[in-house]
């Protein structure tokens, strides 16, 4: 009979194994940053979660891992050619609980996520999550989002099931943050590498990595529809970075909606969708995006921050650069990168100002970042207005 693979356990890293005897495997892990057990009604330990991914991942003959590196490697890969599958806990979200799953395969390893979801809002997003990646990697020719594999439910102890999917890991990229540099008394983008160790971004490297999370957001960005990708957050960690020698790698690691602007698409369709109503609807995407992309939390966890001002002239950059790459939309007179330059720049600070104003009191009054952002709006624009015109 063929060997099956062999399961290893951790906790974020190869140093912190846990073993079925430990004390670890047994303490209760929260079932969502904003649930606690006790009222979520559900016991949920670290056994549970390694018991229920193993389930997962060894189902049918180990077909969701399988297949997956059978598609990564280019080789038709069953379960005897796993050696071992090592199964780290990176993380506690406020929907999902990630894993990074390791497949050793002939000395090769093959790196993917588990996303798992044990609350009943983490299972509705990992639903509308799944799908919408796949449809958007479909859809797109180039992607800087992760490839789905599979999805599906395991039943832990017959009381409730957790619903779980294996997607690509992007090995090498890490979460950033802004942190306060005390050696330069002002604010850098810091990497949390748990191999290498963490480390600041250069100016450079700075703005090279605002401008790709900003052409990537426009990549997405449906100039016809109106459908982006939407709501999205540095501070949640949405997106990761590489570094190879001075350059910037980034990618989009989750798509929590991808909807329009308008509430629904009996909206769109009672308004004359022409020139106009596309330019605005462009507009009001870009200072959207020129706002959130100044805001994190201060190491990740801490209070509300604002980037410096370098971000704004960056974003614009990016806006510009995905517009170029985009299809030609008929509707607008080519190249329309350029087009919309010229629209920008015929427009007074002050209706900046005042669509930016709009903007933001449609964002949640009770959530921390409104007060951040509306202290700030006023020199934001002027910077925007800036850059626009320089």
């Amino acid at each position: 009979m063929p060997a099956k693979p062999q399961f290893n356990y951790f906790l974020s890293n190869i140093k912190n194994q846990v073993q079925k005897d430990s004390k670890i495997w047994k303490s209760s892990i929260p079932v969502s940053r904003k649930q606690s057990q006790k009222a979520s009604g559900i016991s949920f330990c670290y056994g549970d979660y390694f018991s229920a991914a193993r389930s997962f991942l060894s189902a049918n003959d180990f077909k969701a891992i399988t297949s997956a590196v059978s598609k990564c490697t280019n080789r038709n890969i069953d379960s005897s050619g796993i050696k071992e599958i090592n199964i780290f806990q990176e993380k506690h979200g406020e929907f999902y609980h990630p894993a990074r799953v390791e497949a050793v395969v002939e000395g090769e390893k093959v790196f993917f996520v588990l996303n798992v979801a044990v609350s009943d809002t983490g299972k509705s997003s990992m639903d509308r999550e799944y799908s919408l990646l796949k449809k958007l990697n479909s859809d797109f020719q180039s992607s800087y989002l992760p490839v789905v594999y599979s999805k599906g439910e395991v039943s832990l102890n017959n009381k409730f099931n957790i619903s779980m999917f294996l997607g690509q890991w992007f090995e090498g990229f890490n979460e950033f943050h802004i942190t306060c540099d005390q050696t330069c008394s002002g604010k850098r983008i810091h990497v949390w590498d748990p191999v290498y160790d963490n480390f600041f971004l250069s100016e450079k490297q700075t703005r090279q990595l605002y401008r790709k999370a900003a052409m990537i957001l426009t990549f997405y960005y449906n100039i016809e529809t109106f459908e982006q990708i939407f709501p999205w957050h540095h501070a949640a960690g949405d997106f990761v970075v590489k570094i190879n020698k001075d350059k910037i790698d980034i990618k989009l690691i989750t798509v929590r909606e991808y909807a329009s602007m308008f509430d629904n698409k009996n909206e769109i369709e009672k308004k004359n969708i022409d020139l106009k109503f596309v330019m605005e609807g462009m507009l009001v995407f870009f200072l959207n995006m020129s706002i959130r992309m100044r805001l994190d939390r201060l190491d990740g966890t801490g209070d509300i921050v604002w980037s410096d001002d370098c971000t704004v002239e960056e974003t614009l950059k990016g806006f510009y650069q995905a517009l170029a790459l985009k299809p030609q939309i008929p509707i607008i007179p080519a190249p329309q990168a350029d087009f919309f330059q010229d629209y920008l720049s015929v427009l007074p600070e002050q209706q900046l100002y005042d669509l930016s104003f709009a903007i933001a009191n449609r964002y949640n009054p009770r959530s921390p970042e409104v007060p951040v952002i509306k202290d700030q709006l006023q020199s934001h624009v002027a910077v925007l207005y800036s850059s626009i015109n320089n």
